[in-house]
């Protein structure tokens, strides 16, 4: 059997544009190789490290003449822990490629009649903008290609940080990430430490071993703050003392809970939530009203952005007061009560039942009584019977998880014939696939990109529709 020939370091690649995923793109003879970190402008030797028949991946060996786009990256870990892939970009070209992304998409999948897109909407914060971040434990710490090249013996492996894209059982260890306020670097430190100190095991991913998994740190806009702890063994004397050092240290912690994850999986929705001390959820603020946050409750992870975010849906919205507005997968209901005190009624539907129930207590928290909330899938609940039921809506909101809509429920609001839609995206490609669907009755109006993930290349998207 022949041997694959190597491939090669291409010598003096010249980086043309910005591709999906975060990725850079360059020509080399008829493919295009996509190239992480690299900015468009920059000239650069690249090793091949993949070849297809159509496109090649590679990275940079070595930076020969650096873009004129290029600046410092803030973080030191950058390029290694595989988050805020775009730091070395501006971040008014970081907008600008958010906004490209999609005009692409509708333009290469919708195929409609689009209006002029609107520039993105940027965020106030490009640093410490999360209000959630989870950080596993690891015996196994992830080792820089720098650090095995060298002579030294790393006998100390434990970790807490972030997993490395590609190995699931590698951790990168953080000494100071700008995704959160700086609470997270304090903990997290904090916690590390403590547990070397008492001689705690940090957890083996491949042997599914260890007390210390995971923690999972999540801040309010009113300066609240939750943490969790994740143990990965039934250790009742560890896990107590653990968390009462946790708690001397950290006063200021609003709500301390503890869970106990003997699965295999990282999940913890199936798990039981230990309030150790302190409240049982946070407060969110938003424009006078009030929102509750448990261990286990979605809120969107930028809490300033997300305000931005839900005033352009209100504002495509149209509302009057008149309108009967359905708010589909509604999560814990904080568009539909953010959009209420200007409709006449809010209907929102949900998979998950306890999420619904944070909807509802969010209601009655702000005094809202001009909801209703229904929990279960979207295709069976949202049926032309229910809508015979409750009444046509005036409006349809949509805010569907990254797979988009069902070509059920996609049916159901064409043959509701609502007069507006605003959908909301945090996947422009299949929010594409369901406006060329609701292009049969339905025309585009606006295109509003907003960025929620500073350094990322993700982009969440607002389209409103009329109806024909």
């Amino acid at each position: 059997m022949s041997k694959k020939k190597p491939l090669p370091v291409v010598e003096g690649l010249e980086i043309t544009g910005v591709a999906a995923e975060g990725k850079s793109l360059a020509r080399w003879n008829d493919l295009v190789v996509f190239i992480p970190y690299g900015a468009p402008g920059d000239v650069a030797d690249v090793r091949i490290t993949r070849k297809k028949h159509s496109y090649a991946e590679g990275v940079i060996e070595r930076l020969v003449k650096p873009s004129d786009l290029r600046v410092a990256p803030f973080c030191s870990h950058f390029g290694i822990c595989g988050g805020c892939k775009w730091q070395h970009l501006p971040y008014e070209y970081q907008l600008t490629c958010k906004r490209q992304q999609v005009v692409d998409v509708l333009e290469r999948i919708a195929k409609v009649e689009l209006p002029e897109i609107n520039q993105t909407l940027g965020s106030e914060k490009t640093i410490h903008y999360r209000n959630k971040l989870e950080f596993t434990f690891s015996n196994k710490s992830w080792l820089t290609r720098e650090q095995m090249e060298s002579d030294s013996v790393f006998d100390d492996r434990d970790a807490a940080g972030f997993h490395i894209p590609g190995a699931f059982d590698k951790v990168l260890d953080i000494s100071n990430c700008y995704l959160q306020d700086d609470i997270n670097n304090e903990m997290r430190l904090f916690v590390k430490a403590h547990a070397k100190q008492m001689g705690y095991s940090f957890y083996d991913l491949r042997a599914q071993s260890g007390l210390m998994r995971s923690m999972v740190v999540r801040t309010a806009s009113t300066g609240e703050i939750m943490l969790t702890v994740v143990f990965g063994e039934e250790n009742s004397a560890a896990i107590e003392e653990m968390m009462r050092a946790i708690a001397e240290k950290f006063p200021q912690i609003t709500s301390l809970y503890y869970v106990v994850n003997l699965k295999v999986n990282d999940s913890l929705n199936d798990q039981e939530f230990v309030l150790f001390r302190g409240r049982e959820y946070l407060e969110e603020r938003m424009e006078g009203l009030t929102f509750r946050v448990g261990p286990k409750s979605f809120y969107q992870t930028n809490s300033r952005q997300a305000y931005e975010l839900y005033k352009v849906a209100r504002r495509m919205a149209g509302l009057t007061g008149s309108e009967l507005v359905y708010d589909l997968y509604t999560g814990t209901g904080t568009i539909a009560n953010f959009v209420s005190g200007k409709a006449r009624a809010v209907i929102g539907i949900e998979y998950v039942p306890e999420a619904i129930e944070d909807a509802k207590l969010n209601s009655a928290v702000n005094g809202i009584e001009n909801t209703e909330f229904y929990a279960g899938d979207m295709k069976n609940v949202l049926t032309d019977a229910f809508v015979a039921e409750h009444g046509r809506p005036d409006v349809i909101i949509v805010d569907p998880p990254r797979a988009g809509m069902h070509a059920d429920v996609v049916n159901v609001i064409l043959n509701a014939q609502p007069q507006r839609i605003v959908y909301v995206s945090c996947n422009p490609a299949t929010q594409a696939r369901d406006i060329a669907l609701l292009d049969s009755k339905y025309r585009v109006t606006e295109v509003q990109p907003v960025d929620m993930f500073p350094h990322t290349h993700h982009v969440e998207n607002v389209v409103a529709l009329e109806r024909r």
